[in-house]
Order: C-alpha cells, then structure tokens, then sequence
C-alpha cells in the first residue's frame, strides 16, 4: 500500500465510512469549501462556484492520493474528509489534514476518522510519524491533535502550530 494508491482503501468505524472521494460529492465539496466557520482556519480561497468543487473533486481523482469523504455508516453523504499528504522523500512521515461540516463537529466524529487513518498510516503505510498543522486559535483542532497524542512542536510566526505524532515501536 503507497501513498499514491487509486482507489484508497474503504475505512470503517463504529459510526463512520471512510470511502473514496466522488464525482457525486460536488455539493458537499461546495459546501465545506464556502463555510466561513470551515475555511477560517484554512489557507485557500473559498470556492466560488459548484464547478471550483467539481475541478477539485477531479484533481483529487487523477492524483490519485489517500483523500477519503467521511461519511455516516449506513448514509453516503460526504461530511467532511481527511487525508493523507506530503509524502516526506524517504518515505516515513506524510502530513494529515481535515476538514468537517460545523453541523458534526464536537461529536467525536472526527477523533474516530482520524484513528482510522492513523492506524492505516503506522500499521499498512509503515510511516514513522505524522505531522499535522493547524492555526493557533482554533482551538478545536489544537484539542483534538492533543487527544490523538500529537505532541506540538513549533509556532511558526504566521501563527501555524505543528504537531506530530511518531510511530510506537
């Protein structure tokens, strides 16, 4: 299993399907890319039209990356997503990132989606760490990387935080 593996594997929880992102999710994708409580902490401009989703979506599909739709077991209905990013050079650490609807925050949702790719990352990757950052005032995200035992590293001066998590050996 690579990095670079088309489709990426299907993950389930108790509550969730992890699956591969689709031509189909182009209105979830819209939503989550224009939701201000969403994008406030991310660096990208929000999409202005449905098409920017689908241009996503199909850039998403070609490159063949570990990106998967969170979805509720039993309801295909993308979300959020997370996925796996920025293979290092020597193949062992990647970074994770995510994203969720507002609407399904604060439930553990994402806490469950994240270990699954955690698990899949250390146990079939065989990556030694995983790096994740995010904004300083979302504190949301902060709480979760320290829940999932991610361990900060830096502040950087535009206010990103790193974090990182290393395999147990």
């Amino acid at each position: 299993m690579s990095l670079n593996q088309a489709p990426p594997p299907t993950l389930r929880t108790e509550r969730l399907t992890l699956r591969q992102l689709l031509h189909s999710d182009d209105n979830e994708i819209f939503a989550l890319r224009t939701n201000e409580e969403v994008n406030r902490y991310l660096d990208r401009a929000p999409s202005q039209s449905i098409g920017d989703a689908q241009k996503f979506i199909q850039i998403i599909l070609q490159n063949q990356s570990l990106y998967w739709a969170i979805t509720l077991t039993g309801n295909n209905t993308l979300i959020g997503t997370v996925c796996l990013f920025d293979l290092s050079d020597n193949l062992q650490q990647a970074e994770i990132g995510y994203e969720l609807l507002p609407e399904f925050q604060s439930k553990g949702i994402m806490q469950e989606a994240l270990r699954a790719v955690i698990d899949l990352a250390f146990q079939h990757l065989r990556l030694n760490s995983l790096t994740a950052c995010t904004q300083g005032e979302n504190k949301a995200s902060l709480r979760l990387l320290e829940k999932l035992n991610f361990a900060k590293q830096q502040m950087q001066e535009d206010n990103l935080v790193t974090y990182i998590l290393n395999r147990k050996r």
